[in-house]
């Protein structure tokens, strides 16, 4: 379903009951992102916020996507699965046979609707372009502030056009800008995206390089630029193979080699300079629930703003999950399993990316096991797979359970897993924004292999897991002055598995640690143990798995204890030590900055709470900052600072 523009996205949402309009005065810096954060930690999402008094001449639409409901709505199906189907269906039929002229004849229906979904250029100006700035100034616009520590006011829902100078190609992104004054911000594109290779070439060709930024129209182009395409491939071919009709672009104003879609609300235009001194961008409160810390980003200079007669300005905010983002990730991982499965990967059931693991950090992959190693060449051909090259920690399962049920899961896996044979390390490009990394954008990646193994996968010389495992762990916290808490619920789950907070003293306190622990006899059995912080409750599985994801390289911070069993003679044991606590250049030589992780500061939250009866939300929320505030390390984006 094609939506005429935002506002039509807008009046659905509010039909459907699934939008609250505020008409209470609130401030684009920091108190917005404060009052979204606490909605969109609701159960299923919260609601749509629209801000309608901002101080600017301009509502704000925040959460719009922070849904089930809402991230379909947005695609104009019931269900994400909808889409997958569809391109699984697509596939399918060019990839059949066609002998007859029959078969051929069938095929030119799909083809004709598929050319009708390819975006078309029109001739004049579109409702983009109805109110043209006299002298453009981007701080007329109100421009959300995310958080405390964050570097300025950033464009956050940003749908970034720029064009291949050599080939003409066409790529729509989503980067990050930070406002530095009228006309200029940063442009925040990581060597990996597209867009930095385009600049690449300007730079080559010494040419100043044309960038249009959209914000609002169909919200399908905002989902569109976030997709993880091939190079090749229009994002406004799938933005209107997702409304099932064409995206209509405009030529911009100042830029005209960039065309933009005709119902946007606002539309940025200018150029980067390959001349230009970068820019010290940063710090933002990213969606790994960190900040990522400033690096130097190329300017944009902004050379015409327009906007429809009444622009809403679209906006979100990412940090300590669930926020928004998770649902947009959601639809990418279920409209993208068809063509996983279809173009590389067949043996792909399913995909899973907990909201813990905040995308690339964690990814479930089930398959159709038929033969020995087929997970280790799952886990090569994902890793090898577009964007699944930053993924650092993959769990492959069998048929034999379901992904999304992770109790079942977690049980399943363990129950075919022996730590010293099926865990799998590599190395290889990360997400720029993974801190945990000891080089920017380069480090360890994991793969447990959780599948029913076939006779060549199984070491004989292996213990059987016993029934039961008990583990005291107020004896623990007795024994060993350094560990915090202990998480032995998992075990009453029959999930060989213990959490374990650790106040780190010393030099390989971690590894020592583990080799004492998984010496024990009452910790025969189990087969990995996660270390986090000491400042992390380790009984709160949610944030203790989001914190471990975070914090861990699998190649440099991992460890396996073997030793004899005690219950089988001539059989030996397995335990995996992995360490998810934050690095630091005197324990663990790491020579880079840490991150603090995201917390609003106390004047904010006071702020929302004083004026909460007013915005028509509904019942106090609390802010989700409280639970974090003591596992900040000082009160600067960088911990410790």
């Amino acid at each position: 379903m094609a939506y005429k523009d935002q506002q039509a996205f807008i009046d659905a949402l509010e039909q459907a009951g699934e939008l609250i309009r505020i008409k209470t005065y609130v401030d684009p810096k920091l108190e917005i992102a404060e009052i979204t954060d606490r909605v969109s930690k609701e159960p299923g999402g919260g609601k749509a916020l629209l801000f309608e008094n901002t101080g600017y001449d301009f509502p704000v639409l925040m959460n719009a996507y922070g849904s089930d409901k809402r991230m379909c709505m947005a695609l104009g199906v019931n269900h994400l699965d909808d889409v997958a189907a569809d391109i699984e269906g697509l596939f399918k039929l060019l990839a059949s046979p066609k002998e007859s002229i029959l078969d051929k004849l069938r095929l030119l229906p799909k083809l004709g609707q598929f050319a009708s979904w390819m975006p078309k250029v029109i001739k004049g100006r579109g409702a983009c372009q109805e109110v043209v700035m006299e002298q453009p100034d981007i701080t007329k616009l109100p421009v959300i502030t995310c958080w405390p520590k964050d570097g300025g006011p950033f464009v956050t829902l940003p749908v970034i056009h720029t064009r291949d100078p050599l080939t003409k190609t066409r790529n729509v992104g989503m980067y990050r800008m930070q406002v530095f004054g009228p006309t200029l911000t940063g442009m925040h594109w990581h060597k990996h995206k597209v867009s930095a290779r385009h600049f690449a070439e300007y730079k080559k060709l010494n040419k100043r390089m044309p960038v249009a930024v959209a914000l609002g129209g169909d919200p399908a182009y905002a989902y569109s630029a976030t997709a993880p395409l091939p190079d090749n491939v229009d994002e406004y071919m799938l933005a209107g193979f997702l409304r099932k009709k064409k995206v209509e672009l405009v030529k911009c104003i100042s830029q005209p080699d960039i065309e933009v879609p005709a119902d946007a609300d606002f539309v940025i235009e200018g150029y980067v300079d390959p001349n230009d001194e970068l820019i010290w961008e940063g710090p933002f409160g990213d969606h790994t629930g960190y900040y990522s810390l400033p690096d130097w980003y190329p300017r944009f200079h902004i050379t015409a703003i327009t906007h429809k007669k009444n622009p809403v300005y679209p906006a979100t905010i990412v940090g300590i999950p669930p926020q928004e983002d998770a649902w947009l990730g959601k639809a990418t991982e279920r409209i993208f399993l068809a063509p996983i499965k279809m173009t590389m990967i067949p043996e792909i059931t399913d995909m899973d990316m907990p909201v813990e693991g905040v995308f690339h950090n964690l990814v479930i992959a089930q398959i159709q096991k038929d033969y020995a190693g087929q997970g280790q060449k799952v886990m090569n051909a994902m890793w090898g797979a577009g964007q699944m090259m930053f993924n650092k920690i993959l769990v492959i399962a069998d048929k034999g359970v379901s992904i999304t049920n992770y109790g079942e899961l977690a049980r399943y896996v363990f129950r075919n897993l022996d730590p010293s044979m099926d865990v799998y390390f590599s190395q290889g490009p990360m997400d720029v924004l993974d801190h945990s990394c000891s080089k920017l954008g380069f480090g360890g990646k994991m793969c447990i292999d959780g599948t029913k193994k076939t006779t060549e996968e199984i070491n004989d010389h292996v213990a059987p897991s016993p029934d039961k495992i008990t583990i005291d762990g107020a004896q623990w916290l007795e024994t060993f002055k350094e560990i915090k808490s202990v998480n032995t619920s998992l075990l009453a789950q029959d999930i060989p598995c213990l959490i374990v907070g650790i106040k780190k003293e010393r030099r390989g306190h971690v590894r020592e640690l583990h080799a004492q622990l998984a010496g024990l006899p009452e910790t025969e059995g189990v087969k990995m143990i996660l270390y986090v912080e000491h400042t992390v409750n380790a009984n709160d599985l949610a944030t203790s798995l989001w914190r471990f994801c975070n914090n861990l390289d699998p190649r440099r911070d991992s460890v396996v204890h073997e030793r004899p069993s005690t219950r089988v003679p001539g059989k030996t044991v397995a335990c995996m030590g992995l360490d998810g606590t934050l690095k630091t250049k005197e324990l663990d030589d790491f020579q880079r900055d840490w991150p603090n992780i995201i917390v609003a500061d106390e004047a904010t939250i006071k702020a929302v709470d004083a004026k909460w009866d007013q915005l028509n939300i509904g019942p106090f929320i609390a802010s989700p900052s409280l639970k974090y505030k003591d596992q900040q390390y000082g009160l600067e984006a960088v911990a410790n600072a």
